[in-house]
């Protein structure tokens, strides 16, 4: 015999179904939101790690250029000044006024000696010196 198709219909949508369907939307909406919410999280913490290397290489560059032009300015000053000194030593021993050989300055960074005070004058010699005043009768 021949199985008889059972044929199963639709239920007519009711309150319950559209509360379902609307719980179901919000619990997907939701995942939908955290998700979204961590990968953009994830693209600011990758940005910001890459934008502090940069800044980093940035600061490492400027300050290698620094250093050659202070020593490219250093050794222009140093020719400068040897070349000023040989001019003038002509000059200088014509007028008599001619120079020890300078030695190169040794480069230290040693700390400045402390500056002595001297010490205050005494103020009863300032008083003494000046003339008494006259009282008017």
């Amino acid at each position: 015999m021949a199985a008889k198709k059972t044929r199963r219909k639709t239920p007519e949508p009711t309150l319950r179904h559209v509360w379902l369907a609307g719980l179901g939307l919000i619990a997907v909406a939701r995942r939908e939101a955290v998700g979204a919410a961590n990968d953009a999280l994830g693209k600011l913490q990758s940005a910001r790690r890459q934008a502090e290397a940069m800044a980093g290489q940035a600061q490492r560059d400027v300050l290698e250029r620094l250093a050659d032009v202070r020593e490219h300015g250093e050794a222009s000053v140093e020719r400068f000044s040897a070349d000023v000194e040989t001019r003038l030593q002509p000059v200088l021993a014509k007028l008599g006024l001619k120079q020890q050989a300078r030695k190169p300055a040794a480069r230290s960074r040693k700390k400045p000696a402390a500056k002595r005070t001297r010490a205050a004058a005494p103020r009863a010699k300032a008083a003494a010196k000046q003339p008494a005043r006259r009282k008017r009768a």
